[in-house]
């Protein structure tokens, strides 16, 4: 019987070879060469790249037996991962290869600001002896600030406790006793951006953390501060930071990633007060081999017919037909859940209910954690990597099945407990024969809602005229509205959920939220893979 034939597109370490191990027909192409990757990709039951082999669907299409693709690295951008669920096959990364190389190039850049280390060497390489222009200053007793406590925002602290510096962070998913844990002081992002001698950022990329240190954060901060950004582009507003370090508002920036790579407009990479580096968060021999590693092991679990934690999509695995519908319910549950949350969870209950009890569903556990932390991390959440990122942040899990379910043929809710000791639930279910997903429940409130990418979640005093009142400023603004649902009220309060096809502009929502004098408002947006 043949061997399953795994495909490296690119160079890979001999460590990632030696991974796979001797059940496999290895062979090697050229990725860059499509005529080539094409022909060889006709056999090829996986498929190993980085960054320059491009596996869009037209790739995929020459590829009938292609079982999984594997990204020796974090990012996807090479890969087209609808085509690759739609076809089938499942997708995999390292999604933590990198954590210790960013971690540490963070603390490189803000160690070279401190010190003035790439302008002295330019200027001696120059032929000039200038120490006196490059006086810089200890890290000893200054205020590191962190914004996003993930695993490469607790390494960076870690690592610059060993310099005596204080540390704040601000994370508002992380409890307090995790950040004692790790010796972090938790502020709001306001007192974080006031007190803060070097500021680092480690968020993931959302419409709401693009842009979140912008003009005004720069204008508040110490003249004799830092900002570095070896996470995201455009987490820093770049057009901002540029205006402030011309002007000397800030001492200076470590920029490793830019909005546009490679960055279009030279107005940042040209400030002298700027050390810029071109995105080389995992760029070490050992990030790449552990990258390699990693997405070997996943390939062999693949091809064996395990399930693959880490895969990004969920084509693929020994998950029952009848529970994989489920999953992505379940995911965007979470991030529903997460939309609604105010502050850190500290346990989460899973309950699953209906014809699903007769199943394995401890998938679900995964997604809902997936769910409610990818809008939460800097990371890239996968299955492997959402249980102990839950772990860090000392949430609690537990999945519960039961039969028992009056109303539905199957009903998903999950419960949390945040810090506060606020409880807050969302319930799901999967309807008819085309298991179309609704939103059944929110805190109690019964529902029947589509689950679909943009919500507004309303909960106001029940009174009349509450909906016209927010249909107008709806109207008004150019928004259009696909569903509405408006719950009984509890306690003499309602709860309208707001199905629009579109994010809606933050002063919107507040506006409406004025209108309609809303306790709670919520922007809740579905993050599709």
């Amino acid at each position: 019987m043949s061997k399953p034939v795994v495909l490296l597109a690119e160079q890979l370490s001999p460590a990632t070879v030696e991974a796979l191990g001797p059940d496999f027909d290895v062979r090697t192409v050229d990725g860059t060469d499509r005529p080539a990757l094409f022909d060889a990709l006709a056999d090829a039951h996986a498929v190993l790249v980085r960054s320059a082999t491009k596996m869009d669907e037209e790739a995929i299409s020459h590829a009938p037996n292609l079982k999984v693709i594997a990204r020796a690295g974090v990012g996807l951008d090479n890969v087209d991962i609808k085509a690759a669920t739609t076809a089938g096959v499942m997708v995999v990364n390292a999604p933590t290869s990198n954590i210790i190389s960013a971690a540490e190039l963070t603390c490189g850049h803000i160690i070279s600001l401190a010190r003035n280390i790439p302008a002295a060497n330019a200027s001696l390489a120059a032929g000039a002896w200038k120490r006196s222009s490059f006086t810089g200053v200890e890290l000893y007793e200054k205020t590191l600030g962190v914004i996003g406590l993930g695993r490469i925002g607790a390494l960076v602290a870690a690592r610059m406790q060993g310099f005596g510096m204080r540390l704040v962070a601000y994370d508002p998913y992380v409890t307090a006793a995790r950040a004692q844990q790790l010796g972090v002081e938790l502020l709001t992002l306001d007192e974080l951006v006031e007190q803060a001698d070097f500021l680092t950022i480690h968020m993931p990329k959302t419409p709401e953390t693009t842009g979140m240190i912008g003009a005004e954060q720069l204008k508040a901060m110490k003249s004799t501060a830092y900002v570095v950004n070896v996470a995201r582009g455009g987490l820093i507003d770049e057009e901002a930071l540029t205006e402030a370090l011309a002007a000397g508002e800030i001492a200076g920036a470590g920029i490793d990633v830019f909005t546009s790579e490679p960055p279009a407009d030279t107005s940042l990479t040209a400030q002298p007060r700027a050390v810029v580096t071109p995105h080389l968060g995992a760029s070490t021999s050992e990030a790449q081999e552990k990258a390699g590693v990693s997405v070997a092991k996943s390939v062999k679990l693949a091809l064996e017919g395990d399930l693959v934690p880490d895969a990004v999509n969920v084509a693929g695995g020994v998950i029952d037909p009848f529970v994989r519908p489920g999953i992505d319910l379940v995911e965007r549950l979470g991030q529903v859940f997460s939309g609604i949350a105010h502050g850190a969870l500290t346990s989460l209950e899973v309950d699953v209910r209906g014809e699903l009890a007769d199943y394995d569903v401890s998938v679900y556990k995964l997604a809902a954690l997936k769910g409610i932390l990818t809008s939460v991390v800097s990371e890239k959440v996968s299955y492997v990597n959402a249980p102990v990122l839950a772990e860090q942040r000392g949430i609690e899990t537990r999945l519960t099945v039961e039969h028992e379910s009056p109303e539905f043929r199957n009903l998903t809710t999950l419960t949390g407990t945040l810090a506060d000791g606020t409880v807050l639930s969302v319930a799901g279910t999967l309807a008819g024969t085309r298991m179309v997903q609704k939103l059944v429940g929110i805190n109690g409130y019964e529902l029947d809602a589509p689950l679909a990418a943009h919500h507004l979640v309303m909960i106001y005093t029940d009174r009349p005229g509450i909906v016209a009142v927010y249909a107008e400023q709806f109207g008004e603004k150019g928004i259009n509205i696909d569903a509405l649902q408006v719950a009984r009220s509890i306690n003499d309060e309602a709860l309208s959920v707001v199905t629009v096809d579109s994010r809606v502009p933050d002063e919107v929502v507040e506006a409406i939220g004025d209108a309609i004098d809303a306790r709670i408002i919520r922007q809740i947006e579905i993050v599709e893979d």
